[in-house]
């Protein structure tokens, strides 16, 4: 803009001063607060306008600007820095007795000195060392040996609840420590990424923190779901601090840190175990992981009084949870066949209780994650649920291995004597392994596993919408001889039906009227009840509203398709290596005989449906529609249905119990409707 260059360089100065205050106050906002007061566009109004003054004066680029968040070039290792107050671990009570035992011999070297206490979730994470000085946010460490620590400073700068500035000046220096995590989301979602890209998994949410804070390219913590509560004042230099650990807490959350809402004062031991049961019960409910409680004497004076034994302050104790893991024998690594071919290891176990439920399989994700953790069949392992949900092995007990046992090899597993090779366990077709994937697959269309599982899927309420098409009638239909694809259903007569064991007249006319009901589906349902690997109903959308035909789908080329934003090169191949295969283009040119013809989209149907250009997702219980109903109508009206808020969601429809996509909405700014207020939309907009 030309008035930026008739600006004297003070005037400059002052502008990006004042940009960087702006900017840092609605990332306080947004990211700590979750109370955003401007939208997303706004916001990036701001930041654009500071990356251009910067760029244009780039010696007037500090490291607490904004725009440094992101992270720099590489680094090519990691230097340490000194704690100039000691990172100090703490020492553990398992049960009740042991936490007594700490109250009684800390009030007996208190004497006569009174104090209550602050009881904090102890968060699953990483704790770091944040230094500031005069104000400014200047060097980050990991705890390390608790006497150095590594330097991370520009992993650190990139999680954004973070303040680069804090607003009071009156500690020259001083250091808040915190802990580094990932939710349980966050979690799953990183590894569902991973394990797409054939990388290692990460065992748990603290390993995942772990790692991302150790990177050495500060672009790749950048996209690490990364997150930070403080817990304390480590040091400061300038200043006399508040006389509690309480009110140092207030006075780090005044100045711009991020607090757990949970931590909560104690006046007297009891109430520091009420504090615990609660936890105890809710920590499944929580969005982090946590195995206990922290539980601190308020009175820093007290504090400094009681002092360390060792590396552990005795004024400080962490009260931990029963962990929710449990050991049992692994008796069997099986092979399940899944819809696209890969060939998924699982454990039998030793049925075991854990957490209140009776495991008796649990996933091992790949071969790759197996040999990671070496994992073998006869085993003791030790098994937790993750997230307290998904059972997984987390190791074997070494100590209890079976002389005689062997590493997994899945190739031996699945190896055929008469074959001379690695066989499907269900069609005995060979199978492969992709140059960079982990994965192996079953080539075979035709295999009964795929086959029985395509059938299912194709009939789905987001594909197809058969009603009345399960997997048990898939599989009866399938092993039956009645289908063996999915484009046999439209040649399905009634006598065929009443062969099914319980299937009845009437029910065997409502299902032929559903498959009659099918023929004519929306582009976007067709595409995804293919089967394509890696083609979920949003990719299918995209690809629909890109070429409108499926024959201009079925030609498209690699570079076509990866030019699609949200479809990268892998996604691309698939597509294309799909529609390549003899077997695939027979079945759908049979669908089509039978008179299946996708309702195809022109640019005028297209441009003119009322929902064009509109983005919805749909989140909670809604009265009148399933979620997946009204994702359809979306669809039918030219508008997308996604799964998940980005900055370009039109609106979030909520149903009762909406949960943390609304706390979402409201941090991006996204207008939230409920049912009503959708229906009405959908009134007026047709």
């Amino acid at each position: 803009m030309l008035y930026l260059t008739r600006m004297n360089r003070d005037s400059v100065r002052a502008e990006i001063e004042r940009l960087k205050a702006e900017i840092n106050h609605h990332n306080y906002l947004y990211h700590v607060q979750d109370n955003p007061e401007i939208s997303d566009a706004e916001y990036d109004r701001l930041m654009q306008r500071l990356l251009k003054l910067e760029s244009d004066y780039p010696d007037m680029v500090t490291s607490d600007s904004p725009t440094q968040r992101v992270g720099g070039e590489p680094l090519t290792s990691f230097s340490t820095i000194k704690h100039p107050v000691p990172m100090l671990s703490l020492a553990n009570a398992f049960i009740e007795r042991e936490l007594d035992d700490w109250y009684n011999r800390i009030k007996k070297l208190a004497g006569n000195a009174g104090f209550d206490f602050v009881c904090e979730l102890k968060m699953d994470g990483i704790a770091v060392a944040l230094t500031y000085e005069n104000g400014r946010f200047v060097t980050g460490a990991t705890r390390g040996n608790g006497i150095y620590g590594e330097n991370i400073t520009h992993n650190l700068r990139t999680i954004h609840s973070i303040p680069m500035t804090v607003p009071s000046k009156e500690f020259a220096r001083f250091e808040a420590r915190g802990e580094v995590y990932i939710t349980k989301t966050g979690f799953v979602k990183l590894n569902a990424s991973r394990s797409q890209q054939g990388l290692p998994l990460f065992a748990n949410p603290r390993n995942a923190a772990a790692g991302s804070l150790r990177q050495l390219d500060p672009r790749l913590t950048a996209s690490r779901p990364l997150d930070i509560y403080v817990y304390m004042l480590g040091y400061l230099e300038g200043s006399n601090a508040p006389g509690t650990h309480w009110e140092r807490l207030e006075h780090l959350k005044s100045l711009g840190f991020k607090l757990n809402p949970y931590n909560r004062c104690a006046s007297n031991i009891d109430e520091v175990k009420s504090f615990y049961s609660y936890f105890l019960k809710e920590r499944h409910n929580l969005p982090y992981e946590v195995d206990g409680i922290v539980v601190k004497v308020n009175q820093i004076d007290v504090q400094q009084a009681l002092g360390n034994v060792g590396r552990e302050p005795r004024w400080a104790i962490a009260y931990k949870f029963p962990a929710v893991q449990a050991t049992t024998l692994l008796k069997e690594i099986k092979i399940s066949v899944g819809r696209t071919g890969t060939l998924n290891p699982f454990a039998v176990l030793e049925p075991v209780q854990i957490g209140g439920v009776t495991v008796k399989q649990a996933t091992l994700h790949n071969e790759d994650d197996i040999a990671r953790k070496d994992i073998r069949e006869g085993d003791t392992v030790i098994l937790q649920r993750a997230g307290d949900v998904i059972p997984q092995i987390v190791g074997p007990v070494l100590s209890k291995r079976p002389h005689d046992s062997r590493p997994f090899k899945l190739s031996e597993k699945l190896f055929s004597p008469q074959a001379g090779v690695p066989v499907c366990p269900e069609c005995g077709s060979a199978v492969f392994k992709p140059t960079g994937e982990v994965m192996y697959y079953c080539p075979d269309a035709a295999c009964p596993a795929q086959a029985e599982q395509r059938i299912e899927h194709f009939a789905s309420r987001n594909a197809m919408d058969i009603r009345g098409i399960g997997e048990q009638l898939s599989i009866a239909l399938f092993r039956q001889g009645l289908v063996n694809d999915f484009a046999d259903l439209y040649y399905l007569t009634k006598d065929d039906l009443l062969t099914l064991e319980n299937m009845g007249d009437k029910s065997a006319d409502n299902l032929l009227k559903s498959i009659a009901g099918s023929r004519q589906p929306a582009l976007e349902r067709l595409i995804y009840a293919l089967g394509i690997k890696h083609v979920g109903i949003e990719t299918a959308s995209l690809l629909a509203a890109r070429f409108k035909s499926l024959k201009k789908i079925m030609t498209a080329t690699r570079e076509e398709l990866a030019s699609l934003a949200g479809i990268g090169p892998k996604i691309a191949e698939s597509i294309v290596a799909f529609f390549q295969n003899n077997a695939n283009c027979q079945i759908i040119t049979k669908m089509q005989k039978a008179g299946v013809a996708p309702v195809e989209i022109n640019e005028v149907n297209d441009k003119s449906r009322p929902l064009s250009g509109l983005e919805f997702v749909i989140t909670g219980r809604l009265k009148n529609y399933t979620r997946e109903e009204a994702e359809e109508i979306v669809r039918s009206l030219g508008g997308s249905a996604k799964s998940d808020i980005t900055r370009k969601t039109s609106y979030l429809v909520t149903g009762e119990g909406a949960g943390s996509k609304l706390d979402k909405a409201r941090q991006l700014g996204i207008e939230q409707i409920d049912e009503q207020g959708f229906l009405d939309l959908l009134k007026n907009q047709t």
